[in-house]
């Protein structure tokens, strides 16, 4: 089977996944009716009850087993995100070994994270009490994922989620379902109740109706903000864990490892086809460094070699779909349009979009303003640290950024006023350990993913005292 084009089509019962680069069928997925949200929430309650009363320990042995699986099958894992959605397969494979790293993760943090001591006698008139509270499950938890991360993505909720004795509703993406489906597989080859996690593929109308569902008590939802936003409204009260995007700054100072700062940012603004939320989108540049900076990133945004992701050499993949790399080409026309200027790229051939590099763009054009998500990135010129500090909270929207500086001064001062959940130190804005916090700073995101983070947002305090008096 070779890579293709995704598309999702309805059509004669089923969902029809084509893989982004040529087109072919990758296989398809019967879809879920929203009238049969009853019978899911009955089958989740038991579910959930089947979790909680895992011990410990067999919800960390079935992680790490489940680990253990899964990086014994890495090439055919890897071999599916190619297929379905379009990572070149040094990539995919990386994608891989992540998702490897955070299921162990979540078999250590159900371990240890079980509570703590509560010192009562802290307080005056409370010295003859003790007691500790524990982590207990929420519940039902409806996770909803995209299509860029299609195993990794899924594998930050449901690692935390039954390491917390959860069940959960999963519905990934329906551009790249048979990563998530192969992961569920494992996990339940591994020891896992199959009650413990349901699989549902379906659009808005599915959506809606599971997030709604009065025994959902929380919604864990990674995409974008217009359906983010929509789903908030939908849920009611329950709890929500939402990453939205984001429209990521790197500053590169004069006092920089020049070498280091210009293959950091290439990288960190095409990796995945640049279909990365945390991917490196403004590049702004201390003005004395700029003009070889700029020649420097040009050059190996050059050698890039964009084309089939099952081929080792290649180094860009294509996008999602056909609509993903219009829209893309669209965008950049319209910055050209306001006075940006094209250094280099700004070829669509069907799903591929070649690297793209623009230079001059109007702060007001919605290329600079919202989250690109395409293998395109901007560059520009700031003099002062405060300057480039302003430029880089110039958005309403900021998951991470980067500094480029060997000033540990400079970069501690702008890690400290940049407006972004992570500020990466020498590393472009993409750099991400599975254990480190992960979530949005500004508007829409909330809660944290990274498997510790999310096991906290997916479990409740529960305080037990005993009074000796």
């Amino acid at each position: 089977m070779t890579a293709a084009n995704l598309q999702v089509e309805n059509g004669a019962g089923t969902i029809l996944v084509r893989s982004p680069y040529d087109g072919s069928l990758v296989g398809s997925v019967e879809p879920t009716n929203a009238s049969e949200i009853n019978e899911l929430i009955v089958r989740a309650r038991y579910g959930a009850e089947l979790s909680r009363n895992l011990p410990r320990h067999r919800r960390a042995n079935i992680l790490g087993y489940a680990a253990q699986i899964i990086e014994s099958r890495r090439e055919a894992f890897a071999k599916t995100i190619v297929l379905e959605a379009g990572k070149t397969v040094v990539q995919a494979r990386k994608e891989v070994l992540r998702c490897v790293n955070t299921l162990q993760l979540a078999a250590e943090e159900a371990k240890r994270n079980a509570g703590e001591i509560v010192p009562f006698d802290a307080y005056a008139g409370s010295e003859q009490r003790q007691g500790w509270f524990t982590r207990e499950p929420i519940g039902i938890i409806v996770a909803i994922t995209p299509y860029n991360d299609p195993l990794n993505l899924v594998a930050h909720k449901l690692g935390p989620a039954i390491a917390g004795g959860n069940a959960v509703l999963l519905k990934p993406s329906k551009l790249t379902p048979f990563s998530a489906i192969n992961l569920v597989d494992v996990l339940i080859e591994a020891g896992l109740p199959r009650e413990a996690i349901i699989l549902v593929h379906g659009d808005r109308e599915l959506v809606t109706a599971l997030v709604s569902a009065r025994d959902v008590r929380m919604v864990s939802f990674t995409g974008g903000f217009a359906t983010g936003e929509a789903i908030s409204r939908a849920a009611g009260l329950k709890k929500l864990a939402m990453e939205l995007g984001g429209n990521a700054p790197v500053i590169v100072m004069n006092d920089c490892d020049f070498d280091k700062a210009v293959e950091g940012c290439v990288s960190g603004a095409f990796w995945a086809a640049g279909q990365n939320c945390i991917g490196a989108q403004r590049v702004l540049v201390q003005a004395e460094l700029y003009g070889r900076f700029r020649d420097a990133f040009i050059a190996a945004t050059e050698k890039l070699k964009a084309g089939d992701p099952s081929r080792e050499q290649t180094d860009v993949g294509p996008m999602i779909s056909r609509e993903a790399a219009e829209r893309t080409e669209a965008a950049v026309n319209d910055a050209l349009a306001t006075g940006a200027k094209l250094l280099c790229g700004h070829l669509r051939e069907g799903t591929l979009y070649h690297p793209t590099v623009l230079e001059d763009t109007p702060p007001t054009c919605r290329l600079w303003n919202e989250e690109v998500f395409a293998p395109v990135v901007m560059l520009a010129r700031f003099n002062t640290l405060d300057e480039a500090i302003s430029m880089a909270n110039d958005s309403d929207y900021s998951l991470h950024a980067g500094i480029f500086s060997n000033n540990l001064t400079d970069a501690l001062e702008a890690a400290g006023r940049i407006e972004a959940g992570g500020v990466m130190i020498n590393d472009s804005s993409d750099y991400r350990f599975d254990a480190m916090p992960f979530g949005g700073f500004k508007y829409g995101s909330m809660g944290r993913e990274g498997v510790r983070f999310a096991y906290e947002e997916m479990t409740q305090p529960k305080v037990v005292c005993i009074n000796r008096g």
